[in-house]
């Protein structure tokens, strides 16, 4: 999966459906920030949860004509919003 392979972030709860919990390892701060800078760019929407006491961001997939692409193309997006940020 792209989460576990980019070493910055980590999965905070199995997906075995269309709801992927990940979080930047920057720690809640950060994590806040990317969840403001993603849904102000009109790019995409994500929400968030507190799993084990940590500021969680939540990507869920579930539109039916949703592809592989359009999905790579969210974690492309987050990833660049994550390199732009410091807190």
């Amino acid at each position: 999966m792209w989460v576990e392979a980019d070493d910055r972030f980590e999965l905070a709860a199995p997906a075995p459906l269309n709801l992927v919990c990940f979080r930047h390892r920057g720690g809640d701060d950060l994590n806040r920030a990317i969840l403001d800078a993603l849904n102000a760019s009109g790019d995409l929407y994500l929400t968030h949860t507190v799993l084990d006491e940590r500021y969680t961001l939540r990507l869920c997939v579930g539109q039916t004509r949703t592809e592989e692409e359009h999905v790579a193309a969210a974690w492309a997006r987050i990833r660049r919003a994550a390199e732009g940020l410091t807190v």
